[in-house]
């Protein structure tokens, strides 16, 4: 009978409270996020952690967020209790001048070499470095978006959320699509061009992440940067083995492959990031 009448107690202060989360970089770490506040003993349709927003919303009595905070804090996520309806993150390294000067230069190495890389992907007839060339793209506008949107609320965060993740799945959809074409008609890509194209990606990749090392130990956002980088370094390493595997065979098959799973990935990621700005617009309607 105690514990029905604490229950009860408990349920009855049940509140809506928001925290920010730094560094999340894909649907699994917000998973992870809410798999360690389920074992905090907090019911599933009580939490909810949005990739969208970066916004973890609880519905619990205010007497079990201790506990809350103190799972969530091993999971090496930065966060931060949302206070009212105080948006602002005046701390974020987002902020910094410096950090946005950096951000712009990451922009433009991205959205730079993802249209060189795109115009030699039809060089060399290779649906992988097409696909590379609109993971660039893809981050440098996505990045832009982050940029534009410092400042904003959490519901025009979500909007510009749901624009990437529509970008996103039109990447995605265009790469498909044209990928089971190529499967049909089998043209066989030239395999020096694509490790070619595939290496300098890589280069890329790492003078894109430069400008921001001297912010590493600053912001966990930071991350999230290098978590983009490992990704997108993997994509890179995957056209080159590729490229070796068509010379190999002197087959289109591992090109297609390749373009296949970058397909998948922008589908993922998309999905994802349409359904938390749903959910976040949703919520704050």
């Amino acid at each position: 009978m105690e514990h029905v009448l604490m229950a009860t107690a408990l349920s009855s202060k049940i509140k809506r409270v928001r925290y920010r989360i730094s560094g999340m970089d894909c649907s699994k770490d917000a998973a992870q996020i809410e798999r360690v506040v389920h074992s905090a003993e907090v019911a599933p349709d009580a939490v909810k952690v949005s990739l969208a927003t970066h916004i973890m919303t609880l519905k619990v009595p205010e007497v079990l967020l201790p506990d809350i905070e103190k799972a969530v804090s091993t999971t090496g996520y930065l966060f931060e209790r949302i206070e009212g309806e105080d948006e602002a993150q005046p701390e974020a390294a987002h902020q910094n001048p410096a950090y946005r000067r950096a951000l712009w230069i990451v922009v433009i190495l991205n959205v730079g070499y993802g249209f060189v890389e795109m115009i030699g992907g039809f060089f060399a007839g290779s649906q992988a470095v097409k696909a590379d060339a609109l993971d660039f793209i893809g981050d440098g506008l996505i990045t832009f978006l982050g940029l534009l949107a410092i400042g904003w609320s959490i519901v025009w965060r979500a909007r510009s959320a749901l624009v990437q993740g529509i970008f996103l799945g039109i990447l995605g959809l265009s790469v498909l699509a044209t990928t089971i074409w190529r499967a049909v008609t089998q043209t066989t890509p030239d395999a020096g061009l694509m490790g070619l194209f595939g290496f300098f990606a890589l280069v890329f990749n790492v003078l894109a992440v430069l400008p921001l090392l001297r912010f590493r130990k600053g912001d966990a956002n930071m991350r999230a940067v290098w978590l983009f980088s490992r990704n997108d370094a993997i994509g890179n390493a995957a056209v080159i083995i590729a490229a070796g595997f068509v010379a190999l065979f002197g087959s289109a098959w591992p090109d297609l492959i390749v373009a296949l799973g970058i397909a998948g990935l922008f589908l993922h990621s998309s999905s994802s990031i349409i359904r938390d700005a749903q959910s976040d617009l949703k919520a704050d309607a």
